[in-house]
């Protein structure tokens, strides 16, 4: 099929790159066919943001902070994002176009790891101290790019998105979001506000901090430290090699 595409330019000959598309597709042909096409797609479409991203080009969103992957999976092995869009952001210095470009590149380097390509990965949305000029930040532009970019565009199984510590000016935000979601995501977005039972129904105490009612006992991981963790994946964010990751599993 790839063969026979003129305009599409992809590494169709690597057997480990064509197996991130057809994990997520439950190994049908034409539907990871199609997943490839739109992902290229939408860094077509959206190419200003992609071009040359690298982690060493994005330093900012780093220095502050506010996203990382825990250290361990979940019960599931699943990765688990942690975004703090709350007291933590400071919006006037790191935009949420910056946060997006840095999910993608968390994004790209957990799917380089087989175990995410299988078991996917769930998202943790810590709003805790959200501000009305925060919200002012959102968009429907970018809540749009935002939703294309999970529903159709990702060679990955976003399995849950989990809201916690929201505060009542979120209803703001996620009004955005709302009626660009289909179904299926819906279903997977979960309001917990400050229940911690609630969060552990779905992510057991053992892969969650202490500030998520966890035990954890891994540190943290500093943004700085993921700077230079992913600054090893420089060239597959090229598109020059594929395969390694600077996960441990």
């Amino acid at each position: 099929m790839f063969a026979g595409e003129t305009d599409l330019k992809c590494p169709y000959y690597s057997d480990t790159w064509l197996v991130r598309f057809l994990r997520p597709c439950k190994f049908y042909p034409e539907n990871a066919h199609q997943l490839v096409k739109r992902y290229y797609a939408f860094k077509l479409k959206h190419n200003t943001f992609y071009e040359n991203l690298i982690p060493a080009n994005e330093k900012n969103i780093f220095e502050h902070d506010i996203l990382t992957v825990l250290p361990t999976r979940d019960q599931h092995k699943r990765r688990i994002l942690v975004i703090e869009l709350g007291k933590k952001w400071k919006h006037t210095k790191c935009s949420l176009d910056e946060v997006f470009k840095g999910c993608v590149l968390y994004l790209e380097a957990a799917l380089l790891e087989n175990l995410t390509q299988v078991g996917g990965v769930v998202v943790i949305f810590d709003m805790d101290g959200l501000s009305m000029q925060q919200t002012w930040q959102f968009t429907p532009p970018f809540a749009k790019r935002i939703v294309d970019w999970l529903q159709d565009s990702i060679p990955c199984r976003v399995k849950n998105i989990h809201i916690i510590n929201q505060p009542y000016i979120f209803n703001i935000v996620f009004a955005l979001f709302k009626p660009f979601l289909r179904e299926k995501l819906k279903k997977r977005i979960i309001f917990h506000g400050t229940d911690r039972k609630s969060l552990h129904s779905y992510l057991t105490p053992g892969c969650l901090p202490k500030c998520y009612g966890g035990t954890m006992e891994i540190p943290r991981i500093t943004g700085s430290q993921w700077l230079e963790l992913l600054n090893m994946c420089d060239e597959e964010y090229k598109g020059k090699h594929f395969g390694r990751s600077i996960y441990h599993d």
